[in-house]
Parts: structure tokens; C-alpha cells; sequence
């Protein structure tokens, strides 16, 4: 995976309003952590953002950060994005080492027909769509493909049976299932509910008047 070049601009005022006026400058807050150094208020171009992390690697890009007259790798560790437009309003940029082995989520893309299951009208269910890795930044994968083509019904495929590339490790319990190949579900028709007949009492006759005495 090659470095990425993100220049990001280290003169930052903290605060809602000043994050706003970056927003609306089409500049993104961030911050810089990582490694011991103490927290770097910055802000990014929004469009080199969307550039630096739209390729094959998406979030998992590792990126040469230019600050200054310095400059780190990382990777952009947390995007928060906004609840109704989902665009990027703040990014956590962690500063990471070549070698050091870090812990990543990877996607998981289903390739292959399940041609048995489908046959007898069957689901393939994709119960995971990520999968926590261990591996050195240059060494994550983009995604994680998951062939389906050889499932019955019943079948499932769990996280230990995913092949994973060289230097890179499971960081998770591998008994989750990420598909599961379910059969068809019945259509049970229900009667319809019995029509109760409604009893009608006849009125009470009246009584006959009682003679004078």
C-alpha cells in the first residue's frame, strides 16, 4: 500500500464556532495523535481529504501527513460525519509506525454464486460486513473476499475460515459466522378465524297481569 500525501495546516482555533468557519471554507477540523507527541489541532482541505481516503484502501490509506516543516504517517483512525448530510465534519488522524502491527477493521466482500442454495430457493445471509485484523499499516489489505460458491443449505462460513494474506492476523474471536446459507422460509397460510354465529336471546315475554283481588 503507497503513502498518501495529505498537507494539513496546523493553525487551528479550538471551538464550535472556528470548527464552522472551517467547515464553511471547505476545510475539515482534525487533530494529530500518536507516538507521544501531544495533540495536534489541524484542519484539511475536504476535497484532498475525500482524494486521500477514496482509493481501494478507503480509511485503511496510509497517509504521509505534512505539518510544517514535518511530517508523520498515519491513518485516519476516526471520521465523524454529519447525522443528516453523512459528509466528514471532524477526522482523528493516529500517528502510526512502518513496522508497528495495529489493529484495523477490514471488509469483507462476499465473491461467487451460491448456485446449490439458490437452486432450492435458499438465502445466503451475510451476517458480517467487517472483520478485525492485525498487521503492519502497509500490510492491510483493502478488503477481505469471501467466496460463497461452494455453500448448501446450512452451510456457514466464520471468521477463522476467511484466508488471510501473509503478516496479517485475526484480532477477534474467530467463531462468528460471517454468512450463513439459511433455507427456504415457508409460507404458512392460517386459516381464517371461524365465523362464531351470534345467539340472539328472544326477549322474555311479557308477564300477564296479575288479577285484582
Amino acid at each position: 500500500m503507497a503513502d498518501i500525501t495529505l498537507v494539513v495546516d496546523p493553525a487551528r482555533e479550538s471551538g464550535s464556532r472556528p470548527s464552522g468557519r472551517l467547515r464553511a471554507a471547505g476545510r475539515i477540523p482534525a487533530v494529530v495523535y500518536g507516538h507521544g507527541i501531544e495533540p495536534i489541532p489541524v484542519s484539511v482541505d475536504a476535497r484532498d481529504l475525500r482524494q486521500a481516503l477514496g482509493g481501494e484502501a478507503g480509511s485503511r490509506a496510509l497517509l504521509r501527513l505534512v505539518i510544517g516543516d514535518g511530517e508523520h504517517l498515519a491513518m485516519a483512525r476516526q471520521l465523524q460525519r454529519h447525522p443528516v448530510r453523512h459528509t466528514v465534519i471532524h477526522v482523528d488522524f493516529q500517528v502510526v509506525g512502518r513496522d508497528e502491527v495495529i489493529s484495523a477493521e477490514v471488509p469483507i466482500v462476499l465473491v461467487g454464486d451460491a448456485v446449490a442454495v439458490h437452486r432450492e430457493d435458499g438465502t445466503v445471509d451475510q451476517e458480517r460486513t467487517v472483520v478485525a485484523v492485525k498487521a503492519k499499516p502497509a500490510d492491510l489489505p483493502p478488503n477481505l473476499e469471501v467466496d460463497v460458491s461452494g455453500l448448501e443449505i446450512g452451510d456457514s462460513i466464520r471468521i477463522s475460515d476467511i484466508i488471510l494474506p501473509d503478516g496479517v492476523e485475526l484480532d477477534e474471536d474467530g467463531d462468528s459466522p460471517v454468512v450463513v446459507a439459511h433455507a427456504p422460509r415457508a409460507v404458512i397460510e392460517e386459516a381464517p378465524p371461524a365465523v362464531e354465529e351470534e345467539i340472539t336471546e328472544a326477549p322474555a315475554p311479557d308477564a300477564e297481569p296479575s288479577d285484582a283481588s
